[in-house]
């Protein structure tokens, strides 16, 4: 039933527009369905992407309550905008937009000034490669990504917003540009300067 939505919605769509979504991944399909009244689809994208959509706004608010917060904040303008919802991007691209201006926002806050606790360790993406198999090795790697972490507090927000889109969830250059609302010229100058400043901070630290 949803893929028939789905094909009724894609029909009429500029063929330019047309080739775009087929090039595009299932969940513009599952978003042209629920806005054709298939709100299983709109279930189906919510399973797929809150847990990495946690995960970015835990890294960019460093508030496990907050980000689930803007996660629920985010789902809700997809549902909001399923009458004006256009496939012009990844849907990826689009909800890490979303949620990228929601945390930002919530960051200009001044009660969000104050450096806020990391999240568990053991529920973050491995920022650091921890092989060596002597227990002094690990407690060293385990310092190491601490101060990874600590460095990443430190970057700019947007600095740290395009590291993560970029090196930790995959997307491209071009996508990341479009979630940040920047060029892809100031996107790899954001990466370009939040990787020196981490590799300048790391070589001090082990100086």
């Amino acid at each position: 039933m949803g893929k028939d939505r789905n094909r009724s919605r894609s029909a009429g769509l500029e063929p330019e527009t047309e080739a775009r979504v087929d090039a595009f991944d299932e969940d513009v399909r599952l978003m042209l369905a629920f806005c054709e009244g298939d709100s299983a689809a709109f279930d189906a994208l919510f399973r797929r992407w809150a847990a990495p959509l946690l995960r970015y706004l835990e890294r960019m608010l460093r508030d496990p309550g907050a980000a689930e917060e803007l996660v629920q904040e985010a789902f809700l303008r997809v549902h909001g905008a399923r009458d004006r919802y256009q496939p012009e991007a990844r849907f990826s691209t689009w909800l890490y937009r979303i949620a990228t201006n929601l945390a930002l926002n919530e960051l200009r806050r001044p009660r969000r000034r104050e450096r806020h606790e990391s999240v568990d360790a053991e529920g973050a993406a491995p920022l650091v490669d921890s092989r060596a198999p002597r227990v002094d090795d690990i407690v060293h790697a385990r310092r190491i990504s601490e101060r990874v972490e600590a460095e990443l507090d430190r970057l700019p927000e947007r600095q740290r917003a395009a590291l993560w889109l970029a090196s930790v969830e995959g997307l491209s250059y071009a996508e990341v540009a479009t979630s940040l609302d920047v060029s892809e010229k100031a996107v790899k100058s954001l990466v370009h300067r939040a990787r020196s400043a981490l590799a300048d901070a790391l070589g001090e630290a082990g100086d």
